[in-house]
């Protein structure tokens, strides 16, 4: 049974998250199931017992459809549950837009719902110190959220106003460009953008600087400038997805100048 996932239905939903070590980055409630819940879609397999199967989610950006988890425990996995979530999950109308993981099923399951590669993302991780610093100044989710628009490919309002409110959440801007950062034992940049590629970059090295956090960790496209920039300060790929979208979301995105959030988009 596929069904839309309630409040009650969350320590279930986690559970299955916990076992893909999906909320490492999230040192409690409120998570990025809430968001989904709250500006998405987040739906929940179940048995007829009512054990979790699997979940599925998305986040939405005006008309940009961002699908943000499709999990499915192993025991379950090639059964079906996926194909019906999936189904469900990007069944209504405009642009759409993953991060699909390197398991080749995922990347050809997506390319048959008219997704396609695009570029990679990359999880870098690495040390503050040794960059350059523009300077930037604090921001509130108004501040950034038509720059947010323009470089995510759609409005999401409250989608920013709900993460600036979350403890350890700090936005950052220049003129041209913002990052929001979650500052935990290490700091979490995204989603960040710029007017260009270089005004994303700018806020986004400005915004570490401003931590004064010792390490970070950022999801950076493969095309945009901050990925030879990272890694020729030490910087480290952790870990690769590939960034895919119909040709709608390949027309309003732009990954040059956009640096999201692992798990917001």
């Amino acid at each position: 049974m596929i069904r839309a996932a309630t409040a009650d239905d969350l320590p279930a939903v986690r559970k299955v998250a916990k076992r893909f070590g999906l909320l490492a980055g999230w040192s409690g409630t409120p998570d990025f199931l809430n968001a989904e819940r709250s500006f998405g879609t987040l739906l929940l397999a179940a048995d007829e017992a009512g054990g979790a199967l699997g979940f599925g989610g998305t986040l939405r950006r005006g008309a940009v459809t961002h699908l943000g988890d499709l999990f499915v425990l192993p025991e379950h996995q090639s059964s079906g549950v996926g194909r019906t979530l999936l189904t469900q999950l990007l069944s209504g109308n405009g642009p759409k837009v993953t991060f699909s993981s390197s398991d080749p099923r995922a990347m050809a399951l997506y390319v048959r719902y008219g997704l396609r590669p695009w570029t990679p993302l990359l999880y870098l991780t690495g040390p503050t110190t040794g960059l350059p610093t523009p300077p930037v100044r604090r921001a509130s989710a108004d501040d950034i959220a038509a720059l947010d628009a323009r470089a995510s490919g759609g409005v999401r309002r409250a989608t920013l106003a709900w993460y600036a409110a979350l403890p350890g959440v700090t936005m950052y801007a220049t003129d041209r460009g913002y990052a929001a950062c979650l500052t935990g034992h290490d700091v979490v940049i995204g989603p960040g953008g710029g007017a260009t590629p270089q005004d994303c970059a700018d806020a986004v090295l400005g915004a570490l600087a401003a931590t004064q956090a010792r390490t970070a960790r950022i999801a950076v496209p493969g095309t945009h400038p901050l990925v030879p920039t990272l890694l020729g300060a030490g910087w480290r790929i952790a870990d690769m997805d590939t960034l895919m979208a119909d040709d709608a979301g390949l027309e309003l995105i732009q990954p040059d100048r956009y640096v999201p959030h692992p798990d917001l988009g």
